[in-house]
This record gives C-alpha cells, sequence and structure tokens, in this order.
C-alpha cells in the first residue's frame, strides 16, 4: 500500500508540470493546427486503459515547438504575426532601425527642416547692385580674421620685396585706392566715417586731396567724343540677363553692407613681376608691380583696384568657402555611385568654374560703378580686360575651363551691359561736380 501511494505521488509530480507547461488551450490549438496542415494523431478514444490521453504530450511538444522553432533550419528563434488572411509574415530581427519607426522618422524630419530652413534663412543676404541674394555661412568677423591673418603671412612672405611707403608707385597706388573707397561710402550711404586709407609699412607719406590720378586724354573734349562714339551696344550674344534678373527680383531690398563698417584699409605694393592684385576680406588690398608695368595710366589701375574691392563688397571669399563646403558634400555622395575622378571632374567643370566666373562678372559690374563714382572714365574698363586677357593669354577654351572669363568675353560683356550706361551717367555727373549717392 504505501508503494502505491509513493508510485501516485511520483505520478502526480510529473503530470502537474506538464499540465503547466502544456496548457489546455495551447495543445487544442497546436491540434487544430496540425489537423488543418494534414496531420491527425487523435482518434475516436480520448484516453487509452491507463488513462493517457491518445495524443502524448511529446507529441505535443515537438507541435508546439513546430509553430514557434523549426528544428530543420537552425536554432534561432523566429517571430511572426499572421494577418487575416492566416498568412504568417516574419519580423525583421533585431532592434528597428531610427528610419524604420514611422514617428521617429517624423520626429527627424520635422526638426530637419526646422534647423535648415532656420540657417538657410538667417544666414542668407543681398548683394549690392545686383541684389543677388547668395548664402554665407561664414560669420563676418571670422571672414575679417581670415583676410588680417593671410594678409600677415603675405607680408612675412614677402619682406623684402614691399616697396616703402614713400615710393611713387606706394604713393600713387594708396591714393587711387582712396578715390575708390570714398565712391564706395558714396554709393552704399554710408554714415560712419571710413578710417583713413593707411600704406603696409610703418610709414605713411600724406598727400593734397584729390592728386591720386593724373589727367587721361580720354577726358579731354576731343577724347572723350572718341572713346563715346567707339562704345556701342551691339546685340546680346552674351549671358548676362541674370544680373538684370536679380536685379528686379531685389528690388527694394537692402543690401548687407555691415562687413564693411569700421574696416582698417590698407593697400601693399610688392616688387614682383606678377600681372596681377587682389584684395583680402578685411580691406587689405595687395598689388603686384608686375601688373603696374602693362598698366600706367591711373584709369587703368582705378579699374583693376575697383574690381578686387567689389570682391569684398560682395563677400566672394565668405560665398566660396560656402559653396566649397556644400560641394564637398555632394561630392562625398556621389562616391557612393560614381568613380571620384568622374566626380571631380564633373564638379569642377559644372560647378565650381561656372560659380567662380559669374563671381568675376559680378565683381566687374560693382567695379565699374566705382571707378565711375570715383572720377575715372568706365568706358576705359572693357580695353583693360581685354588688354589683361592678352597679357595672361587667352584661349578659346578660357571661357569653359578658368575661374575667370576670357578678357575679350569680359569686355563685350561690359561694352553691352546695361552697367555701362549707369556707370556713363555717374561719370558725367561726377565730372559735373554732382556726386551720386546710392547707386549700389
Amino acid at each position: 500500500m504505501n508503494c502505491f501511494r509513493k508510485s501516485k505521488f511520483v505520478f502526480d509530480a510529473f503530470r502537474n508540470p506538464s499540465s503547466k507547461i502544456f496548457p489546455k488551450d495551447l495543445i487544442q490549438g497546436s491540434r487544430s493546427r496540425i489537423s488543418h496542415t494534414g496531420y491527425s494523431f487523435s482518434s475516436g478514444k480520448t484516453s487509452n486503459s491507463h488513462g493517457f490521453q491518445s495524443v502524448s504530450p511529446i507529441v505535443r511538444r515537438f507541435g508546439e515547438i513546430g509553430r514557434r522553432y523549426n528544428p530543420f533550419f537552425g536554432d534561432s528563434k523566429r517571430f511572426y504575426y499572421v494577418d487575416r488572411y492566416r498568412i504568417q509574415h516574419f519580423k525583421p530581427r533585431g532592434p528597428r532601425r531610427w528610419f524604420q519607426d514611422p514617428r521617429t522618422l517624423l520626429i527627424v524630419v520635422v526638426l530637419g527642416s526646422g534647423v535648415f530652413i532656420t540657417v538657410y534663412y538667417g544666414n542668407l543676404e543681398t548683394v549690392p547692385y545686383t541684389k543677388r541674394r547668395h548664402f554665407v555661412l561664414l560669420s563676418k568677423p571670422m571672414e575679417r580674421k581670415i583676410g588680417e591673418s593671410e594678409f600677415e603671412q603675405m607680408k612675412a612672405a614677402f619682406k623684402g620685396k614691399i616697396l616703402p611707403a614713400i615710393h611713387p608707385e606706394s604713393v600713387r597706388v594708396r591714393l587711387i585706392a582712396k578715390d575708390i573707397i570714398e565712391a564706395l561710402q558714396r554709393g552704399l550711404r554710408q554714415e560712419n566715417v571710413w578710417n583713413d586709407l593707411g600704406y603696409a609699412s610703418e610709414a605713411v607719406i600724406g598727400a593734397p586731396e584729390g592728386s591720386g590720378h593724373e589727367t587721361l586724354m580720354a577726358l579731354k573734349d576731343s577724347g572723350s567724343e572718341k572713346l563715346e562714339g567707339k562704345w556701342y551696344r551691339e546685340d546680346e550674344i552674351l549671358d548676362d540677363k541674370w544680373v538684370e534678373h536679380s536685379r528686379k527680383k531685389g528690388q527694394g531690398s537692402q543690401a548687407n553692407t555691415s562687413h564693411l563698417d569700421g574696416l582698417n584699409w590698407e593697400v601693399l605694393v610688392v616688387n614682383e613681376p606678377v600681372v596681377n592684385a587682389f584684395c583680402l576680406p578685411g580691406g587689405k588690398i595687395v598689388v603686384f608691380t608686375g601688373l603696374l608695368e602693362h598698366f600706367r595710366s591711373d584709369a587703368e589701375i582705378a579699374t583693376i583696384i575697383g574690381h578686387e574691392v567689389a570682391h569684398a563688397v560682395a563677400r566672394h571669399s565668405a560665398e566660396g568657402i560656402t559653396k566649397n563646403l556644400g560641394f564637398a558634400v555632394l561630392q562625398l555622395i556621389l562616391y557612393q555611385f560614381i568613380m571620384p575622378d568622374i566626380v571631380n571632374t564633373m564638379s569642377t567643370l559644372f560647378l565650381r568654374l561656372p560659380f567662380s566666373r559669374r563671381m568675376e562678372m559680378e565683381a566687374d559690374y560693382i567695379g565699374l560703378l566705382l571707378i565711375a563714382s570715383a572720377g575715372y572714365d568706365p568706358r576705359v574698363a572693357p580695353k583693360v580686360y581685354e588688354r589683361l586677357g592678352k597679357v595672361t593669354g587667352d584661349s578659346a577654351l578660357r571661357d569653359y575651363l578658368s575661374t575667370h572669363p576670357s578678357g575679350k568675353k569680359r569686355a563685350q560683356l561690359l561694352a553691352q551691359a546695361k552697367v555701362m550706361e549707369e556707370a556713363l551717367s555717374i561719370y558725367r555727373e561726377v565730372r559735373a561736380g554732382h556726386g551720386i549717392e546710392g547707386f549700389l
């Protein structure tokens, strides 16, 4: 009797855990699934003579495992859901990525769009005269620091080749630049008082007001008529319509010129046979003597300096840094699909070079108005650019493979453009003793 009780206790202990592990509803579900697939282990009897069910726990266990595990296709656990058509869809393993979650994706898109719109419209500026809207990420104080740093590096690099302040060429260039800066003040209607233009060396020599330019043959009555007779408006064969379009679109908008406030303008004349001149951000003008050898008259030198000052007025350096950053990001994306050499070539030909040539054209237009307001004949400018192209070596492909348009194209563009008519009107008013303000 004791043996019978012990054996019954063991049997009950074995049966109770099995019933907890395999509930009845789960067993019935597995049984119905097995019957649905065509396999049936049930018989007409609900239990055998010993009290066990006809479907053994082992079979039921493997039926449940077959539903959740597949012993024939690996030991990994599969999660799936059943749609209304009783079709099983397996869910991807592992955690879901952020772009796979619609809610997270919506939050990222909304926040990203808000940041992009704020940054973009918060850094849009209007260029004087052309009224072109451009996106500049570089701050104005940082741009000025970069220009001053480069200027100090240039003075160290050309040590011993910088002409002293009392040199005739240094005095001449400095006075011409002074006329341009004063014209810029009138053109922008700035209320602040500009700092006196200084030379890069320690000593700065003074000169009487208005002695910065010589009397040109073009300014005589006969010479002026001769030059004016040569200038005429030909058919529009070059594309500069974007200037008129941007001016109409930006009518009434105020140009951004706060980066010109309180600049310490300086001039540096370097004794090098380089036909070049430039104006760094922060009002640092550098002219090489090689340029002075090819262009002797003050009007010609004023044309070059006015063009370089126009680059600083339009913040082309800061815009170039921003554009190059965008081009670099675009190239990194295209590197994933196209060969890097092809990407670099296409980016240079279709993005960087056209953008650079457009900035040069814009500087030509602004510079033309500056020299006219400074009292220099603007009709000299087309000849200057044409001669500059011959000196530097023009070619048929330069309009497509260079950062600057060809000298011939620049000359034709200025002679045909509406800005020449505006510059001539300003020039005649200045020669008559009436200054023109706010022309930029």
